[in-house]
């Protein structure tokens, strides 16, 4: 019995490292819904709206970043530093 083949939500970009936008629902699922706690968070968190507390809103943008980069790890393509086509193997 053969595995099936893996889907990425998240395709490595084409130059640099890291990832690009989603390539499955699952992925525009996940991003949207990350989205908008980012934007939601930043209404009511933001630095103008609590002068007094401005650590707890760099605590929601770093929480919210490191679930973003776990997700990401965890179910995108292993990031490493390309550079468009040079890095296809000859005649592929």
């Amino acid at each position: 019995m053969t595995e099936p083949a893996r889907k990425y939500w998240f395709p490595v970009k084409r130059y640099g490292w890291g990832w690009g936008l989603p390539s499955s629902w699952q992925g525009w699922v996940f991003f949207v819904a990350w989205l908008a706690a980012f934007v939601l968070g930043s209404v009511y968190l933001g630095p103008s709206l609590l002068p007094t507390r401005p650590g707890l809103y760099a605590l929601f943008v770093l929480s919210l970043t490191t679930i973003l980069l776990a997700v990401c790890f965890a179910k995108g393509e292993p990031p490493r530093w390309r550079w468009g086509d040079r890095d296809k193997p000859p005649g592929a």
